[in-house]
């Protein structure tokens, strides 16, 4: 597996953590939780951010990664 393989991967399960996070942010009826969802899932989406640009970096210097 190449590096730019390993980063997508990474990237795609951190949308499915991101999207996990929201559903029990949704569906919890104690306020602390759901502000402890929140943040975790604030954190998750700025990791998220980083690994895109990572991919968009890794695609605009090594064409062979493009999807």
């Amino acid at each position: 597996m190449t590096i730019a393989s390993s980063v997508k991967q990474c990237l795609a399960n951190m949308k499915g953590i991101e999207a996990q996070l929201s559903s029990l942010y949704l569906n919890s009826l104690d306020p602390e939780a759901k502000g402890l969802f929140h943040e975790s899932m604030l954190t998750i989406s700025s990791v998220k951010k980083d690994l895109q640009n990572r991919v968009l970096e890794l695609e605009r210097h090594e064409p062979q990664y493009k999807s």
